[in-house]
This record gives C-alpha cells, sequence and structure tokens, in this order.
C-alpha cells in the first residue's frame, strides 16, 4: 500500500490549507483511511478518519468545525480541508489506512491503522 500526501505549507493563523493523500484505486474503494499528525517532541495524535464508503466520518474534538475529511474517487484520494488554522496545529500531517476495520465502527486509534504516508508538514504561524 503506498500513500502520497501533498497541501502542506507555512500559513498564518486563521488561513485555510487543503491537504491531499492519494493511494492505489483498490486501497482507496476497500480500506478507511485517516489523518493524524505529529509535532516534535509529541505523539502521533488522531485528526480525522472515514469510511470506505465515504458516509461515515470523525474527528478528534480538537478539530471538529474546523477541518472536514473528503474522499475524491475520481483521483482516488482523500482530502483534509483545514480552516481557521491555530499555532497548535503545527505539525506534520501523516495520511494511513487502516485494512481491518472495513466492518466496524470508523478507527480512531494507531493501533487501528496499519499503513502509513510519509507526512506533509504544515507550520501556522501566530
Amino acid at each position: 500500500v503506498q500513500l502520497q500526501a501533498s497541501g502542506g505549507g507555512l500559513v498564518q493563523a486563521g488561513d485555510s490549507l487543503r491537504l491531499s493523500c492519494a493511494t492505489s484505486a483498490r486501497t482507496f474503494n476497500d480500506y478507511d483511511m485517516g489523518w493524524f499528525r505529529q509535532a516534535p517532541g509529541k505523539e502521533r495524535e488522531f485528526v480525522a478518519a472515514i469510511k470506505w464508503t465515504g458516509g461515515r466520518t470523525k474527528y478528534d474534538d480538537s478539530v471538529k468545525g474546523r477541518f472536514t475529511i473528503s474522499r475524491d474517487s475520481s483521483k482516488n484520494q482523500i482530502d483534509l480541508q483545514m480552516s481557521s488554522l491555530k499555532p497548535e496545529d503545527t505539525a506534520a500531517y501523516i495520511c494511513a489506512v487502516s485494512s481491518g476495520s472495513k466492518w466496524g465502527p470508523i478507527p480512531t486509534m494507531r493501533s487501528q491503522y496499519d499503513y502509513w504516508g510519509q507526512g506533509t508538514q504544515v507550520t501556522v504561524s501566530s
């Protein structure tokens, strides 16, 4: 499973940014996918996830109402639209695939994901 994340950058507080994570058609159509983030010296934390059907999404409370995860079937990718960015959103954003949760709840724990991308850096200045 290959995951290619893109869209990171340096923005100011209050700005918006859109991240994308492209993968193969098989992966995109069969597996749940999500975004995590990791700031220097901190644990990797859950941000958002979406079911393989696209019908359900879940967000960490820290980003709820500001971030939106979606699926783009024409490009076999998931997107993370981030708005009202804050300095505390600064981190490497990493997309991931959960191959074992297809018929269960939306996965939100690191241990539920078994494939990881390389990450894209988001830096929010105050």
